[in-house]
């Protein structure tokens, strides 16, 4: 997958003719970790995958504490200059916020949506104090740097983490390049993140996924998000076997599998 900035935003692409995905990563996260979900998709699929404002090549957003609806602005931004057209959106752990917002404010724009182990949020009002994991998370990095807070995080993202070395080694890679103001922005985002109340007024078609050992985004919350979607809106819910949070790259295959044959049954719904 190739890099390439546009108006102040990164993104990877593998090109291709057929359907248009664009995908979301999570706040530990970057672009290449759909690489490998990528390599599972249909070989004339179009797949981008942005940098989160302040990740990567990608500029962070100006206020301090930013809301799912500033990240789902810039998005727009990202895809109107690129002229997708109506396009499949995929959202993983933070990126499931962004993606849920911007379904809700941009719902001509998609064919439908994917959510793999979904970040609920905590809720809280912007402005004030963080919940103490939230804090916890800004202070871990500043006091073990980003590559001390990779070490420390990483293999809780991967089930069975000691039979799995090079995932580990591939998911601390990814988190080692978190960098501040952006990863601050995510986490106050995150904060004040309410999925379910978002989904509840979603109308575009949404499948939820996440792994069965997932213990960062329990599966209790991709249920809940599930149960809150209007009936219109509520497509399959995947529960992956020996799977953890890193869901794209501990189980690629299967999340390309359950990925397609949504993008299959939209597309023969308008038929």
């Amino acid at each position: 997958m190739r890099v390439h900035v546009t108006n102040g935003i990164g993104w990877r692409e593998r090109p291709g003719t057929g359907s248009v995905l664009v995908c979301l990563h999570g706040i530990g996260s970057e672009p290449r970790g759909f690489d490998a979900l990528a390599a599972h998709l249909p070989a004339g699929m179009r797949v981008i995958a942005w940098s989160v404002p302040g990740y990567g090549d990608s500029l962070p957003l100006a206020p301090h504490w930013p809301v799912a609806a500033d990240y789902a602005g810039a998005l727009a931004a990202l895809v109107g200059a690129l002229g997708l057209g109506r396009f499949h959106l995929l959202g993983h752990s933070l990126g499931t916020l962004i993606a849920a917002e911007f379904a809700l404010n941009h719902p001509q724009w998609l064919e439908g949506l994917v959510l793999v182990s979904c970040a609920q949020g905590m809720g809280v009002a912007p402005g004030s104090a963080l919940p103490a994991a939230a804090q916890a998370r800004l202070d871990d990095l500043e006091r073990l740097g980003p590559e001390g807070f990779a070490r420390a995080r990483a293999a809780r993202l991967v089930h069975d983490p000691d039979s799995h070395p090079d995932l580990v080694a591939a998911v601390r890679a990814g988190m080692a390049r978190v960098r501040m103001p952006g990863y601050a922005q995510a986490v106050r985002m995150l904060a004040s993140g309410d999925l379910a109340g978002t989904a509840r007024r979603l109308q575009v078609p949404t499948t939820i996924v996440v792994g069965a050992q997932d213990i960062v985004t329990p599966p209790a919350q991709s249920r809940a998000v599930h149960a809150a979607l209007p009936p219109a809106a509520r497509q399959g819910f995947e529960l992956l076997a020996d799977t953890g949070h890193a869901v794209p790259q501990q189980a690629p295959e299967a999340l390309a599998r359950i990925t397609t044959r949504a993008i299959r049954l939209e597309q023969g719904e308008k038929q």
